[in-house]
């Protein structure tokens, strides 16, 4: 029996705590790194020009300072710049599902074990998880930069007992080659790739930015950071997406439950036509958070 549920969050969770507007006072205070940039809007509040990859990159270091204990936390220019509020409530919604399963209480500590597929340069998810709830991640990545970028930060801030990686060799596969026989994972968590190219993925940058009230030129700087493996792959969210529903019934013993967030919310109807096939059981999420609405589709055995 399929179990298809639809939970829709005007705001950010309740725990998150970015929920109210960022103090950027008290976040200079953190990193006086930051101070230079904190300008008056057209509104007379305070803020930062968030179409700027640079210093989006310093907001992130001030807030991951201030809120997770962050010490260092350097990313290559190239590498994707997450907004931390949003990841962050992908992590608190995974602990709201976790905790339906025992009874009510918020699931933390190092036996809570997450995967998080394409953990990336930034490795935001294990970094907020860990922090929050004390939680063990496995991050994996298919680029070795990437990799080596997320592990300096993870070792260079001493979270090695809770946070490691695992390289994924053969980028045909998700969950193969990195969950060994007999391991248990609580859930795995995965924010992929959702263009199917380049241009595509330029395209979307080009919107962002006009949605910010920017000039947009012809080549912008794509996604305020990012490489191809982290904005783009053959076939696009649905493709990856379809396959790694596909490739979760090798592993449906071994995961309490997948899950990943959904971009694109027309691409729903192929992913329930397939978690239909393998005879999963699924729900959504739904996270509006300020003109963007995003989705965790998770599904189990």
């Amino acid at each position: 029996m399929k179990n298809l549920q639809n939970t829709t969050k005007k705001n950010f969770h309740p725990r998150n705590k970015h929920n109210d507007n960022y103090d950027f006072k008290s976040l200079s205070e953190t990193l006086p790194e930051l101070k230079p940039y904190v300008q008056l809007n057209k509104f007379g509040n305070e803020s930062v020009d968030f179409a700027n990859p640079e210093v989006v990159k310093i907001l992130n270091k001030a807030l991951l300072k201030h809120f997770y204990h962050i010490e260092h936390y350097e990313l290559p220019k190239t590498n994707l710049c997450p907004p931390i509020p949003g990841r962050a409530d992908y992590i608190h919604h995974i602990a709201d599902l976790l905790a339906k399963g025992i009874n009510g209480t918020l699931p933390t500590g190092s036996g809570i074990k997450i995967l998080d597929i394409g953990t990336g340069a930034n490795c935001i998810y294990p970094i907020i998880g860990h922090q929050e709830y004390g939680w063990t991640f496995v991050g994996t990545e298919i680029d070795k930069p990437a990799f080596l970028t997320a592990k300096n930060i993870i070792e260079i801030n001493n979270l090695t007992k809770g946070i490691t990686f695992r390289f994924q060799e053969n980028k045909r596969y998700i969950f193969k080659n990195i969950i060994q026989p007999n391991e248990k994972f609580d859930c795995t968590i995965c924010n992929p790739p959702f263009h199917n190219s380049k241009e595509d993925a330029t395209q979307g940058t080009k919107r962002k930015l006009k949605n910010l009230g920017k000039v947009v030129n012809d080549k912008p700087i794509l996604n305020f950071g990012g490489q191809n493996n982290e904005l783009w792959c053959e076939g696009g969210e649905l493709s990856f997406i379809t396959n790694m529903i596909y490739e979760s019934v090798h592993f449906k013993t071994q995961c309490k439950y997948f899950s990943t967030l959904v971009s694109k919310k027309e691409h729903l109807k192929a992913f329930f036509s397939t978690l239909k096939k393998v005879n999963a059981n699924y729900q959504i999420i739904e996270m509006e958070q300020g003109n963007k609405i995003s989705r965790i589709l998770i599904w189990n055995f």
